[in-house]
C-alpha cells in the first residue's frame, strides 16, 4: 500500500515539474516583442517573401538585355524515300563530282542529321525593355515600403496586445488586494451579526459585494489568458509561455513629449512611400505601352550544318542579318491601351492624395488623444487620493454609527475604481504616445529597428 502511495506522489509530482516547464514565465520588454514580431511572425515573414520576389522578378527583366541564343540538333532514321530533284545537275560527262559514288552504289537514304544555331540582339524596340526594367524596380521599392508599412502595424499591434496584458495583470493585482479586504469585511460581519451587532442584510450586502469582486477577478484573469496567447501566438514564443511585461515602461509615461509634425508624417509613413513607388511603376508601364507605337529591329545570326546520308552534305551555312517587326494594327490599338495606363496612374495619385489627407486627420488625433491621455492621468491621480480619503471618512463614520453598510461599500468600490483608472491612465498614455509616432511613420525606428530589405 505504501508503495502505491509512492508511485502516486512521485507521478504528481512529475506532472507538476512538467506543468511549471510548460508555462515557462518570460519577463519580456517592448522592445523584445516589437523585435520578435517584426522579425519571427508568419506576415513578417511573408513582407519579406514577397520582397525577395520582387527582387527576383526585376533580375529576371534585367536578363532580357542579352541576346538570345539557341541550338537545336535532330537525328532521324529514314525508310528508303523516292528522291526527285526538279533541278537537273549537269556535269562534263567523264568529270567524277566530288562526294559522288561510284557505280554500283547503292545511294540508299537511312538517316538525316540536321544542327542549328541561332542568335537574336534586340537593338530597338520602342524603349519597351528600358521602361520594364524601370517598372520592375519600382515595384520592387514599393513591396520593401509594404513590407516596411507591414512591420509597422506588427509593432503597433504588439504594443497593444502588450499594453492590454498590462493593464489585465494590474486589475487581478488591484482586485485581489480588494478582495482580500472584502473577504475579511464578510468575516467581521458574520461574527457582528451572530452577535446580534448587525443586520442580516447587511451581511448580505457585503456577501455579495465579495461576490461580485470575485466574478471580476475572473474575469481579469480570462483576459491575462486571452492576450497572453494571442501575443505568444504572433512572436512564435513556445506554447504555455506566460508574458511577465515590463513596467518600467508605464512608470515614467508622459515624460517625454515626441516631436511630430504632419510634414514628417507625409515624408516618412512608409504606405505613403510605397504608393508613390507603384505611380511610378505605373507611369514606366504607360510608356511600356506606348512602345507598340514603334517598330521592333533586332540583329540575328544563324548556323545551320545537314547531313542526308548518301545524298547530301551541308556545311558551314553561316547567316547574318537585321530583323525588323512592326504590328500595323498597333497604331489603332495602342491608343486604347495607352490611355487606360495612364488612367491606371491617375488613380495611383489620387489615392496618394486621400492617403496623405488621411495621414494628415491620423496625425492631428493621435496628437489630440496623447494629450487627452496625460490629462486624464493628472485627473485620476487626484482621484486616487480623494477615494483613499473619502473611504476613510466613511470607514469612521461607519465605526461611530453615522453611516450605513451601504455608504461604506460604495466607498469601497470608488476607491478600487479609482485605482484602476490611474492603473489604466498610465498604460493608455504609453499607447497613445506610440499611436502617435505609428501615425507619422516613427514607431520602428523608435526601437533601432531595421524594416526594408
Amino acid at each position: 500500500m505504501k508503495i502505491k502511495n509512492l508511485w502516486a506522489v512521485s507521478l504528481l509530482l512529475l506532472l507538476g515539474m512538467a506543468t511549471l516547464r510548460a508555462q515557462e514565465r518570460k519577463r519580456l520588454s517592448l522592445d523584445e516583442a516589437i523585435t520578435l514580431a517584426t522579425t519571427k511572425s508568419t506576415e513578417a515573414a511573408l513582407a519579406d517573401t514577397r520582397v525577395a520576389t520582387s527582387g527576383l522578378e526585376v533580375s529576371n527583366m534585367k536578363n532580357n538585355i542579352y541576346p538570345d541564343f539557341k541550338l537545336s540538333g535532330q537525328y532521324l532514321r529514314v525508310n528508303e524515300p523516292t528522291i526527285k530533284l526538279q533541278m537537273p545537275l549537269d556535269f562534263d560527262e567523264g568529270e567524277p563530282v566530288e562526294g559522288e559514288e561510284e557505280s554500283g552504289s547503292s545511294g540508299k537514304v537511312s538517316s538525316v542529321g540536321i544542327a542549328q544555331a541561332s542568335l537574336s540582339m534586340p537593338v530597338f524596340s520602342g524603349y519597351r525593355l528600358k521602361n520594364s526594367i524601370a517598372a520592375s524596380e519600382s515595384l520592387y521599392n514599393a513591396h520593401k515600403f509594404n513590407a516596411a508599412s507591414v512591420k509597422e502595424q506588427l509593432a503597433m499591434q504588439t504594443i497593444m496586445l502588450y499594453v492590454n496584458l498590462y493593464k489585465a495583470q494590474q486589475s487581478v493585482k488591484l482586485i485581489e488586494e480588494n478582495l482580500k479586504s472584502a473577504n475579511q469585511r464578510v468575516t467581521d460581519f458574520t461574527a457582528m451579526e451572530q452577535n446580534g451587532l448587525l443586520a442580516r442584510n447587511d451581511l448580505l450586502r457585503s456577501q455579495l459585494q465579495s461576490s461580485n469582486i470575485e466574478l471580476s477577478l475572473e474575469d481579469a484573469r480570462k483576459t491575462i489568458s486571452t492576450l497572453n496567447y494571442q501575443l505568444v501566438t504572433l512572436l512564435k514564443l513556445p506554447g504555455g509561455t506566460i508574458i511577465e511585461p515590463d513596467e518600467a515602461y508605464f512608470k515614467n509615461a508622459g515624460s517625454v513629449r515626441p516631436s511630430v509634425t504632419e510634414a514628417d508624417a507625409i515624408a516618412q509613413r512608409s504606405d505613403l512611400e510605397a504608393l508613390r513607388w507603384q505611380q511610378k511603376a505605373q507611369e514606366a508601364g504607360v510608356k511600356v505601352a506606348e512602345a507598340d507605337y514603334y517598330p521592333s529591329l533586332a540583329i540575328t545570326a544563324g548556323y545551320v550544318a545537314a547531313d542526308i546520308e548518301n545524298f547530301m552534305q551541308i556545311y558551314n551555312a553561316v547567316n547574318v542579318g537585321i530583323g525588323i517587326s512592326y504590328d500595323i494594327s498597333g497604331i489603332f490599338k495602342t491608343g486604347k491601351k495607352v490611355k487606360a495606363e495612364k488612367s491606371r496612374a491617375e488613380e495611383l495619385r489620387q489615392q496618394g492624395e486621400i492617403l496623405s489627407d488621411r495621414i494628415k486627420v491620423q496625425v492631428q488625433q493621435a496628437l489630440e488623444n496623447y494629450n487627452l491621455s496625460i490629462k486624464q492621468n493628472r485627473v485620476y491621480t487626484q482621484a486616487v487620493e480623494q477615494a483613499g480619503e473619502n473611504y476613510r471618512i466613511v470607514n469612521d463614520k461607519y465605526e461611530n454609527g453615522l453611516s450605513d453598510t451601504n455608504d461604506l461599500l460604495e466607498a469601497d468600490v470608488q476607491q478600487l475604481q479609482a485605482r484602476l483608472n490611474e492603473a489604466f491612465s498610465k498604460a493608455d498614455i504609453t499607447q497613445r504616445y506610440y499611436e502617435l509616432l505609428n501615425a507619422s511613420g516613427k514607431l520602428t525606428t523608435s526601437f533601432n529597428l531595421t524594416t526594408n530589405n
